[in-house]
């Protein structure tokens, strides 16, 4: 039985939302609002913080503002209620929000292979997503229910292709919440203006994105915070779990959770080993560790999390390809070519 849903959603930004919203509800009334995650983050209802960060997106990003009141109309929920959702990892560092990348540059014809780590209550609720706008950049995008797109894996229109850690921001700084710039990045039309839409703005919480482009050589590594955007390009083979490892980012204040640690270690002792001849999905899916293994299947996960799907992107000088996998050691579920378009449901 298929575990992710193929939709596409079209219109303005209010009704695209909604259809967004249409598709997040049964899973949001079945079992997100008895979540724990869900009761943690609406304690902070009315805060300060929570204006604050209402504020930062409505001025700066009315479109998905606009988006975000869609979405709670289709969810039948409060505004309130949706947008804090929707900032859970700038306000809680313990978010049910994971995953693991494989970074190849691939003598600049960039690969990046992820496996998408959320919520296990999700398995069965998720999809990916082709979005048409009546304005603005099409997009296909990994689907959680009751969020915006964009903060998973994506591909656009321009031929910009992004997959999303998770970083666990230990303390909360006012600012544009990290799920809106990233739904942002996806209207960008190339590489150094997805990176500097996150220079200039004021940012919340924390991300590590793998950015590539279509013609474009360069394959980015980039974690951002409140207090610091640091970019690299990546020249060999890496792994990057969900923890800041950058060396401009030694001091940021985070929460490394010991599988995060561990998927990290395992991933970097296959890459080495495996040298010119890695598989990027076997190494997604390797279970080496039985607590802590890099593809996550138990539903007691220590850090509440399952990989939902795993994405293989592949980066080229005119083309672009990719599948998304129920299960890394399994034939594809989807397969799309020239960005949007999908060759195989």
């Amino acid at each position: 039985m298929a575990k992710l849903s193929y939709l596409e959603l079209t219109g303005g930004p209010k009704e695209i939302g909604h259809s967004l919203g249409r598709f997040g509800a049964p899973a949001v009334h079945a079992y997100l609002l008895s979540s724990t995650a869900w009761q943690g983050i609406m304690q902070f209802k009315g805060t300060a913080v929570a204006a604050e960060l209402a504020q930062y997106t409505e001025r700066y990003f009315p479109r998905i503002w606009t988006e975000l009141q869609g979405l709670a109309l289709g969810l039948e929920l409060p505004f309130e209620d949706v947008f804090l959702w929707n900032c859970r990892g700038d306000l809680w560092a313990m978010a049910p929000d994971g995953c693991t990348t494989v970074q190849l540059p691939a003598q600049g014809e960039p690969r990046l292979v992820h496996n998408e780590d959320g919520d296990p209550g999700f398995v069965g609720y998720c999809g990916v997503g082709k979005f048409i706008p009546d304005s603005g950049m099409s997009f296909v995008s990994f689907l959680y229910p009751a969020s915006l797109p964009g903060h998973s894996f994506a591909v656009t229109q321009a031929g910009l292709a992004m997959t999303v850690n998770n970083v666990r921001a230990r303390h909360v700084t006012p600012g544009v919440p990290r799920m809106v710039l990233t739904r942002a990045m996806l209207d960008q039309p190339d590489l150094d203006q997805a990176v500097s839409l996150l220079q200039d703005h004021p940012r919340s919480g924390a991300f590590h994105l793998s950015l590539a482009q279509r013609g474009d050589t360069r394959l980015l590594s980039v974690e951002f915070s409140a207090q610091a955007v640091s970019v690299q390009t990546i020249e060999r083979n890496q792994l990057h779990a969900n923890h800041a490892v950058h060396e401009s980012m030694q001091g940021f204040e985070q929460r490394i959770t010991r599988s995060s640690e561990l998927r990290q270690e395992r991933g970097d002792e296959l890459l080495l080993q495996a040298g010119s001849a890695v598989d990027p999905l076997k190494v997604l899916a390797d279970q080496h560790h039985v607590q802590f293994p890099i593809w996550r299947c138990d539903p007691d996960d220590s850090d509440r999390e399952n990989t939902l799907a795993t994405v293989d992107i592949q980066v080229g000088s005119q083309s672009l390809k990719w599948q998304v996998y129920e299960d890394p050691t399994d034939q594809p579920v989807l397969t799309f070519a020239d960005v949007t378009r999908i060759d195989q449901v």
